[in-house]
């Protein structure tokens, strides 16, 4: 509390209300016994608070509506003397006294009628301030839920910002130990003579002088590499444009035959162009769960292969800017072709959480199909 002092003392000073234990008394609103809970005494204050702007709108009306009740009667008074004097007094009743008794009883009758209006008035500004609380109660719960919901999109917001900063994480640490396994595997094969290694599905090439090298243990039937052609163009460290990745697909892609039926030879019914995810999805949409495709990608050096899933679509990238084939990040296997990846994941899952097996491949909707451009 503020404490006097005398003139000219320039501080001020606060005692602080003290309890019986000597220590500065606090009441929290809503703890102490025989209080309201909080929410309760919010609903009160709420309450409290529309009742009073609506009982000072209240007044607000009555008074306009007793000022034309008042000038109402009071002009019907005027002009009622008006014809008295003009007609009664002067011409029909002789009598003053006569008269004045007349003007008395229309007097009395005008009081009734006046006081009748004005109950009626009372009655409808009543009912309009019963009304006009009633709104403003609403009008002020809504804004308390409002603010209440804003709270909880800000809240979930951030929850699911931070889940995906999280997933973004697990992706780099996921795409860094798949690169750090590539490079170490590699240099294994350099170091025993060997072209890179291409999974363990796959015994060891036969090497170029003709000589027979062993089976790998983990092989499951030998497959001969093919030494790889002389490039005749420069790759660049990422596709630039739409043009440049049609190249890559002609010079590189297609001698290794991808996207090609094994037995066959013909376009697989999976195999798709420079295609967005969105049209993926698209093509995808009123497929069952398990279907696929997989479309040249703009981002890296390879695939993707677009998933339907249960609730919606999974995109995963494929890596195919060295000899061999395989998923960045999820997958460490390594297939010599991109059919065989896809053979390989009709029986194995991609990932063990999501349990993804290849079933139904997704086919053209358009005609021409949209990988005409990579095989003019």
């Amino acid at each position: 509390m503020w404490k006097d002092f005398p003139v000219g003392y320039n501080s001020k000073h606060i005692d602080w209300l003290k309890g019986a234990d000597g220590d500065v008394w606090v009441w929290i609103m809503g703890e102490a016994q025989g209080d309201k809970p909080y929410e309760q005494i919010c609903e009160d204050l709420m309450a409290e608070r529309a009742r009073y702007q609506a009982q000072k709108e209240a007044e607000e009306q009555w008074k306009q509506k007793e000022a034309e009740i008042e000038k109402k009667f009071r002009d019907a008074m005027a002009k009622e003397k008006a014809r008295i004097v003009a007609e009664k007094w002067k011409v029909e009743i002789e009598d003053r006294k006569a008269a004045k008794l007349l003007e008395m009883k229309f007097q009395e009758e005008l009081r009734k009628r006046e006081d009748e209006e004005r109950k009626k008035g009372e009655e409808q500004i009543r009912q309009r301030e019963e009304q006009r609380a009633k709104e403003l109660y609403l009008s002020l719960k809504k804004a308390q839920l409002q603010s209440q919901r804003n709270e909880n999109d800000e809240q979930e917001w951030q929850e699911q910002l931070r889940k995906s900063k999280e997933a973004d994480e697990e992706r780099k640490h996921k795409a860094r130990r798949a690169r750090a396994e590539y490079h170490r595997q590699s240099l294994r094969a350099i170091q025993k003579g060997k072209v890179a290694g291409l999974s363990h599905l796959f015994q060891n090439a036969n090497l170029s002088n003709g000589q027979e090298s062993s089976h790998d243990s983990r092989s499951l039937s030998p497959v001969r590499v093919q030494v790889p052609v002389q490039k005749t163009w420069e790759r660049p460290a990422r596709p630039i444009s739409k043009d440049v990745i049609v190249r890559w697909f002609k010079e590189e892609q297609i001698p290794r035959r991808a996207g090609l039926e094994k037995e066959t030879g013909q376009i697989a019914t999976w195999f798709h162009g420079i295609i967005s995810r969105e049209s993926a999805e698209k093509l995808l949409m009123n497929m069952p769960e398990g279907s696929f495709l997989v479309r040249v990608s703009e981002k890296i050096w390879g695939y993707a292969l677009s998933y339907r899933h249960q609730t919606g679509f999974k995109h995963f990238l494929v890596d195919a800017s060295g000899d061999y084939y395989s998923f960045l990040g999820v997958d460490p296997n390594r297939h010599a072709t991109l059919t065989d990846l896809i053979d390989f994941h009709k029986e194995e899952v991609i990932t063990s959480t999501g349990g993804e097996i290849l079933g139904i491949p997704c086919g053209q909707a358009q005609s021409p199909p949209d990988f005409s451009i990579l095989f003019e």
